[in-house]
């Protein structure tokens, strides 16, 4: 029985297309202010937090090499494993030749974790592990002491504890199961902070705020929104830099931080260019607000080939010389099948594209065909990414 695949369609709300003024002699009652909003889309407004971030308050990354021990039989066999164990051994003032050591319960792992800013030595933050060489699976294991070393090669953290993979493997002799990734997983809490980043946030009177995605229409109205807050406060240098002059009244190093948190709680529309994203795999279109088709026919067939393949024998006559013989047998059949053409009017949404497509019978491998087709007609004037 045959299934007919869905197109799985996320579009936001697309705006209410802008009606142009009507004429004085036609002109109709206007409607209640609270009749109109009602009728308008809801404009989605976000914190500045959420889409910015002040400059200087940056995360930091940092990373190390490390051993993980106590491994039920599914560690190293590589010599590698040999020369960090005879090296963590002599950091603790024990000497031992690496050819007598032949560990199958240790294995040599990356570990990474990521600073955030404002944090001081004590605090204790999540790590990651991941096997270097052919460690089967690090269940049960236990990093020992390792440290974590910044792009200064300095360092800033010390990370140990018991390894969580959340999953497992087991292998037999003739068998083997498996859940999740198990040479991978995280140490909670593993990694403790020795040394704090120093963190600048202004050396003059003004603070820098950086959009995460950069965006000179995001930028104008953050200032816009800024201003509203704080009058003749906020300036835009580039489409991802805004610049906030600080209160005299809050330039006092007690008064920044409450003056950074109003700053982060004011409400900014982001703007954002058009996109649709298309997945592959799973056939699932996503578009963004100001995604607009132009005037479009959209006719979708397929071209089904089957091949059959028999294997006939030959026999040959009564009382003759000749041989059985295996003569192979082909049959091809050709289905071209055509459905209707649907026609997209003027600046439909994704989502008319997308009940356009289910009206076709569409499966998701014909979907990124379509839209590229689209894309290549001209009728798609958005960025097309294909995942």
């Amino acid at each position: 029985m045959s299934t007919t695949a869905l197109l799985t369609v996320l579009a936001l709300a697309a705006p209410a297309a802008a009606a142009g003024p009507a004429p004085a002699a036609a002109a109709a009652p206007a409607p209640p202010a609270a009749a109109r909003q009602a009728a308008a889309p809801p404009v989605m407004s976000v914190r500045l937090k959420d889409i910015a971030h002040v400059q200087g308050a940056r995360d930091n990354q940092l990373t190390g090499w490390g051993v993980v021990v106590g491994l039920n039989g599914t560690g190293d066999t590589s010599e590698i494993v040999a020369e960090m164990i005879k090296s963590f051994l002599e950091r603790m003032h024990v000497t031992i030749d690496s050819d007598d050591l032949d560990a199958k319960n240790v294995a040599v792992v990356t570990v990474s974790a990521t600073l955030p800013a404002f944090v001081r030595p004590g605090t204790r933050i999540d790590c990651l592990v991941a096997s270097l060489a052919d460690a089967k699976s690090l269940q049960g294991g236990v990093l020992l002491q390792t440290p974590l070393l910044g792009a200064d090669r300095q360092v800033y953290a010390v990370a140990q504890g018991a390894v969580s993979i959340g999953g497992f493997a087991a292998t037999g002799a003739a068998a083997s199961i498996q859940k999740g990734h198990p040479t991978v997983g995280r140490v909670p809490g593993g990694a403790l902070i020795e040394r704090a980043v120093p963190v600048t946030l202004t050396t003059d009177a003004a603070l820098t705020i950086c959009l995460r995605e950069p965006d000179f229409t995001t930028a104008a109205r953050v200032a816009e929104a800024v201003n509203t807050r704080f009058p003749k406060a906020a300036r835009t240098v580039d489409g991802g830099t805004i610049r906030v002059a600080i209160p005299t009244e809050r330039r006092r190093p007690e008064q920044l931080v409450p003056f950074i948190a109003q700053l982060e709680e004011v409400a900014v529309r982001p703007d954002a260019p058009a996109r649709v994203i298309v997945n592959e795999r799973t056939g699932t279109v996503v578009g963004g607000t100001h995604v607009r088709i132009a005037q479009v026919a959209i006719a979708h067939g397929s071209l089904v080939f089957i091949t059959k393949e028999s294997a006939d024998v030959s026999q040959p006559a009564p009382l003759s010389d000749g041989e059985s013989v295996v003569v192979p047998n082909t049959q091809l059949e050709v289905r071209d099948v055509m459905r209707r053409v649907v026609v997209l009017q003027e600046a439909p949404t994704v989502a008319d594209v997308a009940r356009a497509l289910n009206a076709l019978g569409v499966t998701p491998n014909d979907i990124v065909a379509i839209f590229q087709a689209i894309k290549r007609a001209g009728a798609l004037p958005a960025e097309l990414i294909t995942m």
